[in-house]
Order: structure tokens, then C-alpha cells, then sequence
């Protein structure tokens, strides 16, 4: 059978089916294929259920401190894992079910099976009925990613898992050894420790968080090592044995070498494209180990051929994989659309929340500016006062010249939706004076990036001078 429509997608995550939506709204016929379910990594075994462990553990420290809050639980809390479990599981079917809704509604084709090129915009779909051919007028690539896994001893063992493997967890370890101390090691190690599990982090770099602002990564190294979690930086493991009782990994740190035990050690040390078996060679599609390259209007080196998301490499984030998928499909049918990678924030969900936008110091030093920084402590917030958390800061980056915001980072309460002021800020080219000009809500957490702008000149109105 043969099927001609004017958009084929290969791959339904979040740059696949919000492309797939896109295009259906502009008056486009498309075709979406996927192997698994829609959503992909993110909907199913990546952002959402994550967020979903990470709220049941905010919940469940609440609870542990509610004398502070004067109130007196009857009993104890305790965490019930399987129920933990199925809450996630719940969470995760009912968005799914709303993304086949969607899709469904827009009228997008779903084709349930695995495509690879045979032509440039000619694809090959073999799925449970048999195999289909798929001609398009243009054709958007959107696989995603797998997660690494290292060359070391001991990598197959039962035992040593992958993020996926960590949320499919049927029971809460004793103790947890996570390799990685970027986004998603980190974010599995705040899950578990909230638990009361033993956890360890081992990270190669000099901080964890290493991508994001350093006092970022600081802020929350200490916060999570005041709850128990042992961080070991400048280490490196290099192998895992099985001994009586779980795992052993050997590891390499300052110090000289330690052995650790585990009952689970989860890797997490970042994703590879998903580039093989696509059929790219018949495409005349350029691509290489770290993904496929793409110019700011997402199109490959051959013309009507764009990709999206994590098959690009770069930043591996879910929002920008659905960014990416709008600027695809808007170029493939006429219109101007180009991706600006300044505006992306980067989120950690951990409690407290981290989130950083545009430039961090370090860098925009780097970059030749006259730096000028301000950094509001929560402290000084009334609304995280009333939170009872106050382990944060918001931490403004200017051009001392004319002000001109460069990055904008920060560790509280709900970091991940108050880092979208910086954004917009980037996006507007804003200055220090269009920041303070804007009237914040009060009392709220946003009032902190306002005071952080104050203090680039020493003005900030609740900290003392």
C-alpha cells in the first residue's frame, strides 16, 4: 500500500506529535510514525513520570515536617511504594490517551511501526499488517535518544540500570549508587533519598549540575548533602562486581580508590541519537555519532528533510524537541520560523527546584562582557518564608553597559516556572530597568528575580546595605 501525504514524521515524542499537531492546524495531511507508543521517552518513561516520583517525594517531606508548620499528624507517614508506583502509572496512561485524542481530533494518520528512509522523502514502514510506503512532500525526523551505556565491567549485571529501569523500580533499594550528577541522576538521587534510601552520586566533574551556573550546582549540592546524600565529584567508577547481598562498584576518587555497595546502581551519564537504522544513507541525510546537523530552520543538507529534537544532539530537553517541531513544520509549508537556542531554560526538579536561562557567569565572562551580577537570597523572601524554604537564591547576569540581561538562574520553590521571566527577557533583549520597571506580585517568589536585578547596583530593597 502505498500512502502520499504532504508531511511524514518518524517519531512520536514530543517533537514528532507537537510537529504532527502543527501541521495539522496549518491545513497539512500528515502522516506520524511510531514503533512504540506516542509521547515517547519523555511522556512515557522520561520527563513526566520522573516529575511524578519527584512530587510524591515533595509531598511525602512535607508531611515529615509538618510540626514546623503547627500541625500534628496522628500516626506516622510512610512511604507506600507500589501505590507511588500507580499513581505515576496513572499519570502517564491519561496524558498518553490525551496525545491519541489530539492527534485523532487533527486528523493525523498514526502509522504503528518502525520507517527508515529508502529515498529522499520516501519511507518504508513496516508495521503488524505488513509493510507500507509513505511518499511526502517533506519529511521530519524525530527519533530521540537512548540512554548511554559506559564500557565498563560489571555494566550487564542484574542490577545496574538505565533511568528506565529506575522508574520501573518494584520496590524502594536500600541503597542506590548513581553514576551521573547531571538533570537525571540528580533528579533520581533527590527521589530516593527522600525515601530514606542510602544514596551516593558519583559525578567525574568538579560540581554537579555541571552544564548550568556554578553556584547552582553548589546551592543544591549542599542542600542534598544536609539530607544524607554523599556526593563524591572528581571520581570516577570503573567497574561493578556482584558480591553476596547486591553489587560492589569500584571507584576512583581524589582520595584514592573506594569500593561502594548497592543494591541498585543506576547509570546516568546522558543519551546517544537515535540515528541507526533509519535508512539515512538512502536519504542523502548527513548525520554522525552525536546526531543529525540542522540549520536554524531545523532542515538537514537535504532539502525538504528536517529533524528535531535529541536526534539533533545539543540540548536533549523535551521543549526543545516541540519548539524545534513547530519550526519544522512551518518552514516545510512556506511560512518563516527560525529556532533561537538563547531562549531555552534549563529545569531540575529536584526540591528545591533549580532553572537557568542564557548565559551563566562563567560564561558570559568568557564571552568578552563587562559582567555585572545580582544575587537575591530566599532568605530575604517573605513568600518563602511562609514556605519554610528558604535554601535558594535568584542570581541575575547583565552587560554592565547598558544593562542588558544575559542569564538568569535559580534554586527555590518552583524555579522551573519562574525562570520564563529570563527568557523573555533574552527574547526582548531586555535591560536591568525593564526588569524593576515591571510591577512583581506581592508577596511572591517572582518579587526575588525583580530584587536580584536591584542588587546588580547594590539597590535591592530587603537586603540591608
Amino acid at each position: 500500500m502505498k500512502i502520499q501525504t504532504d508531511i511524514a514524521i518518524l517519531g512520536g515524542g514530543p517533537g514528532g506529535y507537537v510537529a504532527a499537531l502543527r501541521a495539522a492546524q496549518l491545513g497539512a495531511q500528515v502522516v506520524l510514525i511510531e514503533e512504540d507508543t506516542v509521547g515517547g521517552v519523555c511522556l512515557n518513561v522520561g520527563c513526566i513520570p520522573t516529575k511524578a516520583l519527584l512530587r510524591s517525594a515533595e509531598v511525602y517531606r512535607a508531611f515529615l515536617r509538618a510540626e514546623a508548620f503547627g500541625l500534628r499528624l496522628e500516626g506516622s507517614v510512610t512511604p507506600d511504594w507500589p501505590a507511588i508506583q500507580g499513581r505515576k502509572g496513572g499519570i502517564v496512561r491519561q496524558l498518553v490517551h490525551g496525545v491519541e485524542v489530539l492527534l485523532r481530533k487533527a486528523g493525523v494518520q498514526v502509522l504503528q511501526g518502525r520507517g527508515r528512509f529508502v529515498a529522499p522523502r520516501v519511507l518504508e514502514v513496516t508495521t503488524a499488517d505488513g509493510v507500507q510506503r509513505a511518499e511526502a512532500k517533506n519529511v521530519i525526523i524525530a527519533t530521540g535518544s537512548r540512554p548511554v551505556r559506559l564500557p565498563l565491567p560489571g555494566m550487564d549485571l542484574p542490577g545496574v540500570i538505565d533511568s528506565t529501569g529506575a522508574l520501573a523500580l518494584e520496590a524502594l533499594p536500600q541503597r542506590l549508587l548513581v553514576i551521573g550528577g547531571g538533570v537525571v541522576g540528580i533528579e533520581f538521587a533527590d527521589i530516593f533519598n527522600a525515601f530514606d534510601v542510602e544514596v551516593a552520586v558519583v559525578e567525574m566533574l568538579d560540581r554537579i549540575l555541571p552544564q548550568m551556573d556554578g553556584d547552582l550546582g553548589k546551592a543544591l549540592a549542599w542542600t542534598m548533602v544536609q539530607r544524607g546524600v554523599e556526593l563524591y565529584l572528581n571520581s570516577q567508577v570503573t567497574g561493578v562486581d556482584a558480591v553476596e547481598g547486591g553489587l560492589r562498584a569500584t571507584v576512583v576518587t581524589p582520595s584514592g580508590e573506594v569500593e561502594m555497595g548497592a543494591d541498585r546502581v543506576v547509570v546516568a551519564v546522558g543519551r546517544r541519537p537515535n540515528v541507526e537504522d533509519l535508512g539515512l544513507e538512502a536519504a542523502g541525510v548527513r548525520f554522525d555519532k552525536t546526531g543529525i546537523p540542522v540549520d536554524t530552520q531545523m532542515q538537514t543538507n537535504v532539502p525538504g528533510v528536517y529533524a528535531v529534537g535529541d536526534v539533533t544532539g545539543g540540548a536533549l530537553l523535551a521543549h526543545v524537541a516541540m519548539r524545534g517541531g513547530e519550526v519544522a513544520v512551518e518552514n516545510a509549508l512556506g511560512h518563516v520560523a527560525a529556532f533561537d537556542p538563547k531562549t531555552t531554560p534549563w529545569c531540575v526538579y529536584t526540591d528545591p527546584e533549580v532553572a537557568s536561562v542564557g548565559l551563566t557567569e562563567a560564561q558570559a565572562r568568557e564571552g568578552g562582557y563587562e559582567v555585572q551580577v545580582g544575587r537575591f537570597p530566599l532568605t530575604a523572601s517573605g513568600k518563602a518564608q511562609t514556605y519554610g524554604d528558604t535554601d535558594g537564591f535568584v542570581k541575575v547576569v547583565s552587560e554592565a553597559r547598558f544593562g542588558e540581561v544575559l542569564g538568569l538562574h535559580i534554586v527555590a520553590p518552583h524555579a522551573s516556572d519562574l525562570i520564563h521571566e529570563g527568557g523573555l527577557a533574552l527574547a526582548l533583549e531586555a535591560t536591568l530597568e525593564e526588569l524593576v520597571a515591571t510591577v512583581h506580585g506581592h508577596p511572591t517568589l517572582g518579587e526575588a528575580v525583580r530584587e536580584a536585578a536591584l542588587e546588580v547596583r547594590g539597590e535591592a530593597l530587603h537586603l540591608p546595605h
